[in-house]
């Protein structure tokens, strides 16, 4: 069987790549594996996340950035762009695989309930976390989702955002937001992944412990239904994206949907992502335009017709990990991507990609 998989680790300004590599490698090996054996591409996908997940160094799962109190809540989301299902989870702390439980709340989608009732497209908090045990998902101890890394940023920026609260009240000003610094230091590090298998069905999800120091019960893009991730697949167009950044401003603008959408009016992905992202992002009447905006998007675009598509990722931050793999390729592409010197960070957005055939 063929198919297709990319997956990344976050659009960040100032992280070290190499950590990211090895992780990255083994979750397209993972999903292709997948793919190979029969899986359909929402198998795939939420394998690849799952890996992701459990690694330790991303926001994700076990490692996931911890909110003002200390504790770790969890957002995931995934789609089908065959069926259209959505299923997402958010402040959930006691599940080891947020995404494993998002794509039992999309696969519920297509159940029939009794007295007409309708399934569930989100679940939140201890509601989610009881639907979890139900489906058989694996569940842990919140502390076991806490990695070393995580504790010592929150630390760090805890004691700093605890020195400005005192200050503030020390003048009786208005006590402020967590500064940006936090969202500048720490990568944002959202993970997320897109799949095309041999029937051309695609899929498209995404898992983020959302921002560092977020006020907890805060609901991020990677649970918001067309910000963080879209698929949607057409006899001519198959199309899957999943985006990470700044989790406000993406839920603002639906950027995974407005970059769905944007494809199928183009000839040309680089163009329409381009334009997408300085139209529908940057230049977004709904946003700040005085403050740098974080993006990235990582999309893939599969023409049945021709069995061919193209990768691609587009990134407003200073850099984005991301990796590829087809099924009949021997071992995963690792890029990682830079803006180039002459764009600003938060202010300009750089597009790259690769293209792929399946062979069905």
């Amino acid at each position: 069987m063929a198919g297709f998989v990319a997956v990344h680790t976050g659009a960040g300004n100032c992280i070290d790549e190499t950590k990211y590599q090895r992780v990255i490698k083994e979750a397209c090996i993972r999903a292709t594996e997948i793919l190979r054996n029969g899986g359909s591409a929402i198998d795939a996908c939420e394998a690849a996340i799952m890996r992701l997940e459990n690694c330790g160094h991303t926001n994700a799962g076990f490692g996931s950035n911890l909110c003002l109190d200390g504790s770790v809540q969890c957002d995931a989301a995934i789609m089908s762009g065959t069926t259209l299902n959505f299923g997402a989870c958010t402040n959930v702390s006691r599940v080891k695989n947020p995404i494993q439980l998002a794509r039992r709340i999309c696969d519920g989608q297509s159940d029939q309930q009794p007295l007409e009732r309708i399934p569930p497209m989100v679940l939140a908090a201890s509601g989610a976390e009881q639907f979890a045990e139900q489906m058989g998902c694996a569940m842990v101890d919140p502390n076991v989702l806490i990695s070393s890394k995580a504790k010592f940023h929150y630390n760090h920026y805890k004691s700093k955002y605890d020195i400005v609260v005192g200050n503030s009240k020390a003048v009786e000003e208005p006590v402020p937001e967590p500064s940006n610094e936090v969202e500048l230091t720490a990568a944002l590090d959202t993970v997320g992944a897109v799949c095309v298998d041999g029937s051309g069905n695609t899929a498209a999800g995404c898992s983020s412990g959302g921002i560092l120091l977020k006020v907890p019960g805060r609901v991020g893009q990677a649970a918001t239904y067309g910000a963080g991730c879209w698929a949607t697949d057409t006899d001519e167009l198959a199309i899957a994206t999943c985006t990470t950044g700044n989790g406000e401003y993406l839920m603002k603008t639906l950027l995974a949907r407005e970059i769905c959408n944007g494809a199928f009016g183009s000839d040309c992905a680089v163009t329409s992502l381009h334009k997408t992202f300085k139209q529908k992002f940057l230049d977004s009447p709904l946003l700040p335009q005085q403050q740098d905006l974080y993006a990235g998007a990582l999309t893939l675009l599969y023409y049945p017709k021709q069995s061919c598509g193209e990768v691609m990722w587009s990134h407003t931050t200073q850099s984005f990990c991301v990796g590829y793999m087809a099924t009949t390729q021997k071992v995963p592409k690792f890029v990682h991507s830079p803006l180039p010197t002459y764009s600003v960070p938060g202010r300009s957005c750089v597009v790259n990609g690769h293209n792929f055939h399946l062979r069905i």
